[in-house]
């Protein structure tokens, strides 16, 4: 976890340094874990497949709060599309791969409902809710201003 505590990535959130780092089977997507807990979620996908072309772009998909302390390990399972995450406050939990949703931690006495992601439920360490990032529009409208702002030097 301490390799790469001063590489700090570019995100929209204020995530931290991170510590741990993993890619799915077949690296279109990379995660993160930082210092602060966060886990965030890029699609790799088309920069990989030609990285010399200036519109692939790796994409920031998802981040969210996962530990109040720092993550030092994390792992994807494609299969049942969930993320594993441990920290340094020796919790080891699992979410939703695409959502973010918390699903439990490892030694909880309920069973793991994977397959309901309806109900959002917290840590109870955590208080900030997952949050998506949204890809940016292709194109932007020119408004016109009906009432442009004018000094009036009479007021």
């Amino acid at each position: 976890g301490n390799l790469m505590k001063e590489l700090r990535p570019f995100s929209e959130h204020p995530s931290g340094p991170l510590t741990a780092l993993c890619t799915d089977i077949f690296t279109k997507i990379l995660l993160a874990g930082s210092k602060e807990g966060y886990i965030i979620r890029w699609n790799i996908a088309s920069y990989l497949e030609d990285s010399r072309n200036k519109k692939s772009k790796i994409k920031e998909e998802l981040c969210w709060r996962a530990h109040a302390t720092e993550v030092v390990d994390l792992f994807i399972e494609e299969e049942k599309n969930v993320i594993a995450t441990a920290s340094i406050d020796g919790s080891v939990r699992l979410w939703h791969a695409r959502t973010g949703y918390y699903f439990g931690y490892f030694g909880q006495a309920r069973t793991f409902e994977l397959s309901d992601t309806s109900r959002l439920i917290l840590p109870s360490d955590v208080k900030d809710f997952s949050a998506i990032i949204k890809e940016e529009s292709q194109h932007t409208e020119k408004k016109e201003v009906l009432y442009p702002l004018r000094l009036d030097r009479d007021k």
